[in-house]
Parts: structure tokens; C-alpha cells; sequence
């Protein structure tokens, strides 16, 4: 795993995570929080799935870190927000 494929992992998923958060505001936990959520989804995602989804694209690696590490960033991105709008609906008023 070179810098690139990381760097291309983190910031797939940081874009992805930012996005979840404007399309689902259900889930929405801030833009900060999104973001940052989606780039560790990212790396982790691009790490687990890069590999699976770039033989799918056709061998092209940087396909698959993109499409793994956005998917990743979206994927965790929805747990943490879930996570914080169940922390706030359970806070007293």
C-alpha cells in the first residue's frame, strides 16, 4: 500500500462521509464530525474493499480505492450519525 492509494482512500471517503450528511439529515452528526468520520471510513473501507473492487473494475486500483474508501466513508459516516442522534434523543430537555 503506497501513499497514493491511502491519500486516494482518505479523501474518497471524507467526500463520501460530507455527502452522506447533506443527502440524509436523519443522520446528519455536523459537518466536521461527517467529514472526519468519512475519512476513516475511507481508509478502512479502501483497505478492506479496494482490493475485491478493483478486480470487479477491471484490474484499475485507483477505481477501487475511490469506490472503497467512499464507500467505507458513507457506510461509517451513517453509524456515527445514528449513533449521535440516538445520544441527543435520549438527552433530557
Amino acid at each position: 500500500m503506497d501513499l497514493t492509494s491511502i491519500l486516494t482512500q482518505v479523501i474518497a471517503g471524507a467526500v463520501g462521509g460530507h455527502a452522506q450528511g447533506q443527502v440524509n439529515q436523519a443522520t446528519n452528526a455536523g459537518p466536521i464530525l461527517n467529514t472526519i468520520a468519512g475519512a476513516v471510513g475511507g481508509l478502512g473501507g479502501g483497505m478492506a474493499a479496494g482490493g475485491p473492487l478493483a478486480s470487479i473494475l477491471g484490474g484499475n486500483a485507483m477505481g477501487g480505492n475511490l469506490a472503497g474508501g467512499g464507500l467505507g466513508g458513507i457506510i461509517l459516516t451513517l453509524i456515527v450519525g445514528y449513533i449521535t442522534q440516538q445520544m441527543n434523543a435520549n438527552k433530557p430537555q
